[in-house]
């Protein structure tokens, strides 16, 4: 029963910092660029597209598709970063607990 008792414990401590590694998520905002900085992206801590910043040079009719590759690589940037930034999270979140092996969170 002691066993028990310590994960409820474990759970509930958790369960606290879950919530609040989802309120920081939700406030934090990333950027991705490509080409050499002529596009940014912004999204969210969730992967929300925030805003979009092109260079005016990009803005030539001819130049369509290279502006459409380079928004397309700078939210693929931005998502890596975001990824990145929620498994450090959830590290903190579950630091200290003592999960069975090969489980992942969030389930």
């Amino acid at each position: 029963m002691k066993n028990l008792g310590n994960m409820l414990k474990q759970a509930q401590q958790m369960q606290s910092r879950m919530q609040e590694m989802q309120a920081k998520l939700e406030a934090t905002e990333v950027d991705g660029s490509s080409g050499g900085g002529m596009v940014k992206v912004r999204l969210s801590g969730k992967g929300e597209l925030r805003r979009v910043t092109i260079d005016p040079s990009l803005m030539i009719a001819d130049e369509r598709e290279v502006l459409e590759d380079l928004l397309v690589a700078a939210h693929a940037d931005a998502k890596q970063k975001v990824e990145a930034t929620m498994a450090e999270e959830m590290q903190k979140a579950t630091a200290g607990i003592n999960l069975p092996p090969g489980m992942k969170l969030p389930f």
